[in-house]
């Protein structure tokens, strides 16, 4: 792999729990593997107030309680001995003006060459003001170096605040100086999607209407919104998952061909999807798209608090936590096809995957489970128990023709010798080599952001669409079983385990 140049990654934020719990295990990965550039340095800011060597021992704690593998706790020390911090305010300029004379300091000591990014691991609303005052302290432009600037999603709030998010961004820097960052594209089974669609021979020519029935995208988290209900409730599942990662997958799962791997020919695919995205009608919204907001409920024998009493939630709150969306792809490859997207908190496990419907054949020679017709499915796992798993027919030993469904699986952890790297670890990597394939560009951002308004407008407008309480532990309101098109077809019920289909999963 391509080794990064001499770089300093500057982290705001770093005091909170992304800098600890993921962006640090992941850069102390990347050492690891020797793929950090041989020249670099962290300098972490925020409002609290730390010395560089009360940060270092805290990033030192960190590394070794959330990273996935075992660490060497002497490599662990000399990677924090080039870590700095900086207290500042993301809203003084004056802050910034510092933050520019330690950033030259270190660069001259360490040699490093002026190539710098800038990562805001801060709330949302601190974006703008970052970007501004990084302009005004000369910081976002170096002759004969790189600065490039990651930010977190939610990438905005609605389109009109993603748009204004947008301008202000290209009135400070170039478009290929951002990285927005979701951390579900970085995610290897993700990537792998493009490689099973693309590099199979057997695959390519059966994803289209032909043989596709219905496209299922299923990403469920079982625990609750914890102690982030404040922010919880001003943003919910259809701005938290559904504009970023869920429409992103949507964008993977149903693209054409790319014309070679370049970052920008993917990208244009994608957006191409999210361009053929049937508008939703505000009077449909009804129709296709069902909200939920988990109740307390027994789990195991212990009681859950239902959303409303989280704390930092209004009690009347109608922010959704779980939310279900049918829609079409208008476009010769997709057109008929129903695709459904669904998201929720509370949820029986946690699990992401895309699950293809084939169609049945045309002719029904074989019937299995007291006459209930089969078609075959294909499901790519994103989270846990990454892999791929192929549901196919096969008749059962004996007189007759029995048919009993199978499965053929393939599992990441089948590849013991192969390492599977973290999602954060893969995108912090490709942004030091300056490789955007799997960031979000601005037109994608808005054009998601576009489709989702008229559900927006329609929640906002008409207090008559309900929102449907379900037990926490539950796969979500009983409704959402009403947008799958056909008789007695369900969602499809995922336990932790990828070749499992149970109803009920434990947590």
């Amino acid at each position: 792999m391509e080794n990064p140049k001499n770089q300093i990654l500057v982290i705001f934020g770093a005091s909170g729990d992304l800098a600890s719990r993921k962006l640090m295990p992941a850069l102390f990965s990347l050492r690891s593997q020797k793929l950090l550039p041989e020249k670099f340095v962290v300098i972490g800011t925020g409002r609290t107030n730390f010395t560089s060597e009360e940060f270092r021992i805290k990033m030192g704690e960190s590394i070794p309680a959330f990273s996935e593998e075992k660490v060497d706790s002497r490599q662990v020390s000399g990677f924090t001995n080039d870590l700095y911090y900086h207290t500042m305010d993301n809203s003084n300029q004056d802050d910034f003006l510092r933050l520019r004379s330690l950033i030259e300091e270190i660069d001259t000591k360490y040699g490093i060459g002026g190539n710098c990014i800038f990562y805001m691991a801060t709330p949302p609303l601190m974006y703008e003001p970052i970007a501004v005052n990084l302009s005004k302290a000369g910081l976002t432009v170096k002759p004969g170096a790189f600065r490039r600037v990651i930010i977190e999603k939610p990438f905005g709030y609605d389109l009109e605040s993603g748009r204004k998010l947008n301008r202000t961004l290209h009135g400070l820097i170039d478009e290929d100086q951002i990285f927005r960052i979701d951390h579900y594209l970085g995610k290897e089974t993700v990537q792998n999607l493009l490689v099973t669609r693309f590099a199979n021979g057997m695959f390519e020519p059966l994803w289209n209407r032909n043989y596709i029935d219905r496209i299922e995208i299923t990403s469920a988290e079982s625990i609750g919104v914890e102690d982030r209900g404040g922010y919880y409730d001003s943003s919910g599942a259809l701005r938290d998952m559904v504009q970023n990662h869920l429409l992103q997958m949507v964008g993977m799962t149903a693209m054409e061909p790319p014309s070679s791997l370049d970052s920008n020919a993917i990208r244009n695919e994608v957006l191409k999807v999210l361009q053929s995205l049937q508008p939703v009608k505000e009077e449909d919204v009804p129709k296709q798209v069902i909200r939920g907001q988990y109740t307390g409920s027994l789990i195991r024998g212990e009681c859950v608090t239902g959303y409303r009493y989280e704390k930092g939630v209004d009690i009347r709150s109608r922010t959704e936590t779980y939310v279900a969306i049918k829609f079409y792809i208008n476009n010769w490859r997709w057109g008929g096809v129903p695709f459904y997207i669904r998201t929720g908190k509370r949820l029986p496990t946690r699990v992401t995957e895309i699950l293809i419907h084939f169609k049945p054949t045309p002719h029904h020679l074989f019937r299995r489970d007291m006459g209930k017709l089969s078609a075959n499915q294909l499901i790519i796992r994103i989270q846990p128990d990454e892999g791929i798993l192929l549901k196919f027919d096969m008749k059962e030993p004996g007189a007759g023709f029995n048919v009993k469904n199978v499965n053929m699986d393939f599992h990441y952890t089948d590849l013991a010798d192969i390492r599977v790297p973290s999602a954060y670890e893969r995108l912090l990597y490709d942004v030091m080599i300056g490789d955007s394939t799997l960031f979000s560009r601005d037109d994608e951002v808005e054009t998601a952001w576009k489709f989702l308004e008229p559900i927006q407008k329609a929640w906002a407008n008409d207090p008559s669409i309900k929102i449907f309480g379900y037990p926490a532990g539950t796969w979500g309101p009983e409704h959402a079983n009403d947008l799958i098109e056909g008789e007695a077809l369900t969602w499809r019920y995922p336990c932790k385990n990828l070749a499992d289909d149970e109803l009920y999963c434990e947590l």
